[in-house]
């Protein structure tokens, strides 16, 4: 057994995907139609997305946040694997990439159970804690813009329950993480979220190779 993860080329990746990944048309065809946008690169991969299903069923989720929609494939996913009296609750911005996303929510016939805010996540995240849900979410998955990662993992911190999970996506940032003298805003804030949580202790966390970074982080 090798104690350094593997290299995963082109070649073995389409091996470990080819034997695990469990077909969905719905979710195919969102790939396909979100792979035609000059964005396309800010989808989640097919992995990352079964393995947070995965997660939602093992924690039994009921309520979830989706933070940052793109074109609604987390959110898609997540809806899937909560039961049918569960609740996503998403935000995002961006009219034109969420009017993809309730496409092939109803296509795949769990619309009901995602509650869209098209408005700065921020401002969602507050509203929902001054509602008195705070410790209602079982799982928050963060994957917005990157200068607000720490307000984002604040609001969420408040809005889930111990023991309650929070994902955040692209904590390694294609390597950009290692250029210690980048003055690239995006780079630097994601270098100072992964500093922030590493040091937090109100939660127990994991930083994972999956897509392009997957930090879990348990409420404690």
């Amino acid at each position: 057994m090798a104690s350094d993860p593997i290299n995963i080329n082109e070649q073995l990746r389409t091996y470990m995907l080819d034997h695990s990944l469990v077909s969905d048309k719905t979710l195919e065809e969102l790939r396909i139609e979100t792979s035609k946008l000059k964005e396309s690169q800010m989808q989640i991969s097919p992995e990352q997305g079964s393995f947070m299903s995965m997660l939602i069923k093992i924690l039994n989720a009921k309520y979830t946040l989706d933070i940052g929609v793109f074109t609604g494939y987390s959110a898609l996913i997540v809806a899937q694997a909560i039961n049918n009296d569960g609740k996503v609750t998403a935000m995002d911005t961006n009219i034109e990439w969420t009017n993809i996303a309730k496409k092939y929510w109803k296509i795949a016939n769990v619309d009901h159970k995602i509650d869209l805010f098209i408005a700065p996540a921020i401002e969602t995240l507050d509203m929902l804690i001054l509602e008195e849900k705070s410790g209602l979410y079982d799982f928050a998955f963060i994957d917005a813009d990157k200068i607000n990662y720490i307000e984002y993992y604040e609001r969420s911190l408040e809005l889930v329950h111990s023991n309650g999970l929070i994902a955040i996506d692209n904590v390694l940032w294609g390597g950009k993480v290692l250029e210690s003298e980048s003055m690239e805003p995006a780079t630097r804030a994601i270098k100072r979220f992964n500093n922030h949580i590493y040091n937090d202790s109100r939660v127990e966390m994991s930083m994972l190779p999956i897509g392009d970074g997957l930090t879990l982080a348990r409420k404690l």
